[in-house]
């Protein structure tokens, strides 16, 4: 049997990258999948045909993360579609890096309500849901910087670590009722947006990993599975850090 037969995942900012990957992983797994992004363009539209060819239902919704007014609507509307989520995973993000001294109180709240109210925003959705199932797995994407901090990076890094304390919370809080959260924390993960650095850059980043290398997106979206699985059925509050070895 596969791992997630007959569940239904929400996985957001899901049009490429680790996201894209995650939908993929857990439909062949057996998975329902509801995906969000921003705008729902050729790239979204193309993964939903790509998941439905895996054989499980698949549909692709326009939502802000950051707004809580949209993220209570399209989880409505998910609810009354697929008729139960099992698990959200919080994967929507994005980066405005640069140094303190240059960065603008817009760029700092930017980087906040995306990375870091959106995901207050999907699981206090979620929870009402998951709550009267009394089951299910939130988990949500941190990263390395939100654990070691990064110079350039302090409205991420800040937003990062935040989630790591909104994910321990939350375990504390819904466990009783049998719902887990958990955070993954990536390192440096090959991507269409970290390909586009040079290549002196990604040699010096491989260079400082012990396995030697960057991860992949499908190396963070099997840890989702796990997470996603009842192969982690007692592993709640917990930081995995998929970083081949480069945060220990």
């Amino acid at each position: 049997m596969k791992l997630l037969e007959g569940k239904t995942a929400i996985i957001t900012g899901a049009a490429r990258g680790i996201g894209k990957a995650i939908a993929l992983r857990f439909a062949k797994e057996g998975a329902n999948i509801a995906f969000t992004d921003l705008v729902i363009d050729e790239n979204g539209e193309a993964l939903v045909k790509e998941l439905e060819g895996l054989g499980v239902k698949a549909k692709a919704y326009a939502s802000n993360a950051a707004s809580f007014d949209d993220t209570h609507k399209v989880t409505d509307e998910i609810f009354k579609e697929f008729g139960r989520i099992d698990i959200l995973v919080n994967n929507a993000g994005i980066t405005k890096d640069t140094l303190l001294m240059r960065m603008t109180e817009e760029m700092w709240d930017a980087v906040i309500a995306v990375n870091l109210k959106s995901v207050f925003n999907f699981s206090k959705a979620v929870q009402r849901i998951m709550l009267k199932q009394r089951s299910g797995s939130i988990i949500n994407m941190s990263s390395v910087v939100g654990v070691s901090g990064n110079a350039g990076q302090s409205n991420y890094s800040a937003s990062k670590a935040g989630i790591i304390g909104f994910t321990k919370s939350i375990a504390k809080e819904l466990g009783s009722r049998s719902i887990r959260c958990n955070a993954i924390a990536p390192g440096f993960i090959i991507t269409e947006m970290t390909a586009k650095l040079p290549e002196e850059v990604r040699k010096e980043w491989a260079e400082k990993i012990p396995l030697r290398r960057g991860g992949t997106p499908e190396d963070v979206a099997n840890t989702c599975v796990f997470l996603g699985s009842e192969l982690s059925s007692y592993v709640s509050g917990q930081v995995i850090n998929v970083c081949g070895g480069m945060n220990t």
